[in-house]
């Protein structure tokens, strides 16, 4: 039976800043199109296209997204653990511990543990659509749950055809930033869509270079990712090229006035070394590091970001 400890480490923490950086961003852009955080000082806003809101409402809705997006990615790393386990695709993997394929714990439990955490991001979800009135979006939410768990699950997984990065860049970027924002204010705005591109890029950044490390262990297993199918080589610079572009992004919103946007510059910082490591070229191990690292760059950025487009 798994540790407490163990089943922390198979939910692979250094993940979940892909979650909370989009929901910060989404949340910034709204406020950006309320008047900025001084009106929430002042009050209520009343936001294009939606009811007045209180800060009570933002805060709660804020808490609910956040929710949301952390279950659906600690529920889609037990779901990897579990499926590329029972599949056989872990067994000579470098990297944290891997609940099946090291035995630490049963499959069903791991599957289990998937499939809870994607219930408890379902309630979660449904309270938030409550709340904001945006009924739409239990289609996303439909749509969300088998995607998490069609990433390396069933008989076609997609993550398994060089396609991950595709679904990273959808729901960790597109989905989880703008509809942070919609659900604050039934409204999008060009500041939220080159936020959630920009944070959509550095998501992908991350996966390629979980995926990088394990282009010897995915090649023998079958695992076709991204990084398999164009090779070593250009893997290491679409990284390079993942993690600097979301920086050339900020020109959007800084032409629609919000010149706070540059704050995220700042984060600039944080990039410089997981980049130089990817592109020096390590291998295995060496490259362990560079996935906090890169999770130490989205939170950052949007943070940054977040903070520039809500003054």
């Amino acid at each position: 039976m798994a540790t407490a400890a163990q089943w922390v480490s198979g939910a692979r923490l250094r993940t979940l800043p892909l979650a909370i950086a989009p929901v910060i961003i989404g949340t910034g852009a709204a406020l950006g199109l309320t008047g900025g955080l001084s009106e929430q000082f002042i009050g209520a806003v009343d936001a294009p296209g939606h009811t007045e809101i209180g800060a009570g409402q933002w805060t709660l809705r804020f808490v609910l997204a956040l929710g949301v997006a952390l279950l659906l990615q600690i529920g889609t790393n037990f779901a990897n653990d579990y499926s590329d386990g029972v599949r056989g695709t872990d067994e000579e993997r470098v990297g944290p511990l891997r609940l099946t394929a090291s035995g630490a714990a049963a499959p069903h439990a791991v599957k289990r543990a998937a499939f809870g955490a994607f219930a408890a991001a379902a309630v979660l979800g449904l309270v938030l659509v409550v709340l904001s009135q945006a009924w739409w979006f239990l289609l996303i939410g439909a749509i969300c749950l088998p995607a998490a768990w069609l990433y390396t699950g069933g008989k076609h997984p997609y993550g398994y055809i060089g396609l991950g990065e595709v679904f990273v860049f959808v729901f960790f970027g597109l989905v989880a930033t703008l509809g942070t924002t919609y659900t604050q204010v039934h409204s999008l705005s060009a500041c939220a869509w080159g936020g959630a591109v920009g944070i959509g890029l550095i998501s992908c950044g991350l996966l390629m270079a979980n995926n990088l490390r394990d282009i010897p262990t995915d090649r023998e297993a079958g695992k076709t990712t991204l990084a398999v199918r164009i090779g070593d080589v250009r893997a290491r610079h679409s990284y390079a090229v993942m993690l600097t572009l979301p920086f050339l992004l900020l020109l959007v919103p800084i032409a629609f006035g919000h010149w706070g946007a540059a704050l995220a510059l700042l984060a600039l910082t944080t990039a410089v070394t997981p980049v130089r490591t990817v592109l020096s070229g390590a291998t295995g191990a060496a490259l362990v590091p560079v996935l906090k690292q890169t999770g130490i760059v989205a939170l950052t950025y949007g943070a940054l970001l977040a903070l520039g487009l809500s003054l």
